[in-house]
């Protein structure tokens, strides 16, 4: 039963990883994004997947702190729910998009500007999911910035 909650916490066992289990662990988004992106009803589809991420994560992280301490370095549902959001937008993203958005989310990751910062120190599993959904609220705002001064056709769908 721990194999199996490790296999969802690190999302696949890319959390795993050992270097830069985030960052590695944020590709397990970007496959699901890209699995999604032909839907025709993408966005609907990336709610419900981050909405089933967050209950998922909440739920296993008391046992990822348990196991492996605080917000542990395994525990990339969040990277991938934070992702998410920064791709999420009515259609399916292009290929150019999805590394816009990966470089973009992996950035306000890393560098936590201050409501990300804020939410890390909420306890448990909401501390852990919340600064990562934050991250991922700026890079779908720079997104969509992008997206109204090049124009929809120039990021969203240029290589997709």
């Amino acid at each position: 039963m721990d194999r199996l909650r490790l296999g969802l916490i690190s999302c696949g066992f890319l959390g795993c990883s050992p270097v830069a289990p985030g960052t590695v662990g944020t590709l397990g988004g970007v496959l699901l994004a890209w699995l999604l992106a032909p839907t025709e009803l993408y966005l609907l589809w990336v709610l419900v997947a981050c909405a089933l991420i967050y209950q998922v994560g909440r739920m296993l992280a008391p046992w990822a702190e348990r196991h492996c301490g605080k917000d542990p370095g395994v525990f990339v549902l969040d990277e991938v729910l934070g992702y998410l959001v920064t791709v999420a937008w009515i259609r399916g993203p292009s290929l150019v998009t999805l590394v816009v958005g990966f470089a973009l989310f992996r950035f306000f990751d890393v560098l936590k500007p201050g409501p990300v910062r804020r939410m890390e120190r909420i306890p448990g599993g909401d501390g852990i999911l919340l600064d990562d959904l934050v991250a991922g609220l700026l890079g779908l705002a720079v997104l969509t910035l992008a997206r109204l001064t090049i124009g929809e056709a120039g990021l969203w769908q240029i290589g997709g």
